[in-house]
């Protein structure tokens, strides 16, 4: 056994000493008088006009610039302000926006907000305006390209610090947002792009409220705990029926601890280390795992939107069978066995354009075939899946359209060896597929109708084998843009088969990285591979497998 190498600087816990004391980090001296000052915390109206000490004034704004911020991109602004006149401008703006408000409200409710005292702005020795610096572009800040006002969420959590901090000294702080936001902006000379929060009266406090203040004045009464806290999910909306499960999270914490046990820097395999923890979180078996081929022809070749002719379909698959295509070359090399399914070889079908890809009867039986495929070989080790078609990638690029809602041009690519003017031939069919289809049903129904009559044979057998590897607790390695859209739509099926995904590549097909990125997956290769046939995903499923036998042989470390 080896020393565990511990980081001068940083976290030096191991994941051993978390397991065996995950309590730990807990201040036990401090939960009581953290409870009693959160009970104890009040909006306070009346002020004692004698002077807060620097140093306390200090330790409200530094609790609330030590507040948690989404990107840490402390958004939050203090202006403090002392001088009478500007007390007296913003004190005239609340009461103005007091009356306004309450002439639009029903008259027991307007004199309750008439009878608020506002006082406090005049009388609190201070006060502290918190502004919130927006002028940072959302996209720029992680995690406010998808909620906007997370930097506004960070400033009313500064101000909580703020809060807190002054009733453990005692200071009373009241919170006032009577004001037009853009007069009190200007009051302060707030640029453009910087908002405000309201005001803040700071200063010792001239009454000791029991209560809240509005619980007091019969405004409202605090809510029994069971009537704000729901599990799971919204409880007037019933939950969706599930019949997979995502690995247990004391499997995904083990597989984590054991790779920390490991003589190396934590993540130093980068996405691959991601994917190993989650591979190592199911019962994968250790063997060397199977590339399922699933081979269609497409009618929708008919279009122009292909530079090989269809026969080309039943020559790979024939090489496949053989063992001399790509992807079944890649298989071997890889240690992965090669099953060939047969989802249309010689049958054109729907052209998507006209009618639909896929008959009911034809699209269930597809389905099932892979499913019963999938549950099967996801005992003998990984699963990586691949397809070959003539004319799929516009096949698949139409079904991603209408998971993704987005329209043909962010979709169509190239596929392989299209000049020009064949890409243009594909967007105008994909939109022309879409346009007959029209909006589809919402749930499983839809999604299954989405497959049926604009995918094709492979991706229905995909799609089937898919959910039946993730029903069996197995692994799926991925390939292009066809493969991914058949689990994409597994995953709107079952959204626990996310859990059971590995983006094996990225391919040059443009579509494919929108669906990879609306599947949360970063992929492991990015070779600009255009083969299908499993190619890629057979490569990655080495590198998968050499991951795990490197797991396996690098030399552990004992606890420190």
């Amino acid at each position: 056994m080896y020393g565990r190498p511990v980081p001068t600087i940083g976290d030096a816990s191991s994941a051993a000493e978390r397991a065996q004391t995950p309590d730990a980090w807990a201040l036990t001296d401090d939960i009581e008088s953290l409870a009693r000052v959160v009970g104890a915390r009040r909006d306070i109206r009346r002020f004692r006009p004698d002077p807060v000490p620097e140093e306390a004034l200090e330790a409200v704004l530094l609790a609330g610039h030590r507040g948690p911020s989404v990107g840490h991109s402390q958004p939050w602004r203090f202006i403090v302000v002392t001088a009478a006149e500007t007390r007296d401008a913003a004190a005239a703006m609340a009461d103005r926006a007091r009356l306004r408000q309450a002439s639009g409200m029903a008259e027991e409710s307007a004199r309750g907000l008439l009878d608020l005292r506002l006082e406090g702005i005049r009388e609190a020795p201070l006060g502290v305006v918190v502004a919130c610096d927006r002028r940072t572009p959302a996209a720029g800040i992680l995690g406010r390209a998808t909620f906007p006002d997370a930097d506004l969420w960070s400033c009313a959590a500064a101000i909580e610090n703020m809060w807190l901090t002054a009733r453990a000294h005692g200071l009373g702080l009241g919170w006032v947002t009577l004001f037009e936001p853009e007069e009190l902006a200007n009051l302060l000379g707030l640029p453009t792009g910087v908002e405000t929060l309201g005001w803040l009266c700071l200063g010792w406090p001239d009454e000791r409220p029991p209560e809240p203040g509005l619980e007091r004045a019969g405004w409202s009464r605090r809510l029994p705990l069971d009537q704000v806290v729901m599990r799971e999910r919204w409880v007037e909306v019933d939950a969706p029926e599930s019949h997979l499960r995502a690995p247990d999270q004391a499997d995904v914490v083990a597989a984590r601890d054991r790779a920390d046990d490991l003589l190396a820097v934590p993540g130093s395999l980068g996405v691959l280390d991601g994917v190993l923890d989650r591979i190592e979180a199911l019962p994968v078996a250790d063997g060397g795992g199977t590339l399922v081929v699933a081979a269609a022809d497409h009618a929708v070749t008919a279009y122009g939107v292909s530079a090989f002719d269809a026969s080309v379909t039943a020559d790979v698959a024939r090489a496949t069978r053989e063992g001399t295509s790509m992807g079944a070359v890649a298989a071997r090399a890889a240690g992965l066995d090669v099953e060939l399914i047969d989802a249309g070889i010689g049958s054109r079908r729907g052209d998507l354009v006209a009618t639909d890809a896929l008959d009911e009867e034809t699209y269930a039986a597809l389905r099932d075939l892979g499913h019963e495929r999938g549950r099967a070989l996801a005992a003998s080790g990984l699963v990586a899946v691949g397809e070959v078609g003539i004319g799929n990638t516009t096949v698949a690029a139409a079904v991603a359209a209408a998971l993704l809602d987005r329209p043909a041009d962010d979709v169509v690519g190239r596929g392989s060896s299209a000049d020009a003017a064949m890409v243009e031939r594909k967007r105008e069919v994909v939109e022309r597929a879409l346009a007959r289809v029209g909006p589809r049903p919402e749930g499983a129904f839809g999604i299954h109708e989405t497959l049926r009559r604009l995918g094709g044979g492979e991706i229905a057998v995909l799609a089937g084998v898919v959910l039946g590897v993730a029903e069996a607790r197995g692994v799926v390695v991925l390939d292009g843009l066809a493969t991914s859209v058949a689990a994409l739509a597994a995953v709107r099926l079952e959204p626990a088969v996310a859990a059971h995904l590995v983006a094996g590549q990225r391919s040059r097909e443009v579509g494919h990285a929108l669906v990879l990125r609306e599947l949360g997956l970063e992929p492991l290769l990015d070779l600009r591979i255009r083969a299908g046939e499993g190619v890629g995903a057979a490569l990655a499923a080495g590198l998968v497998s050499d991951g795990r036998e490197l797991r396996r042989g690098v030399a552990r470390t004992r606890p420190v």
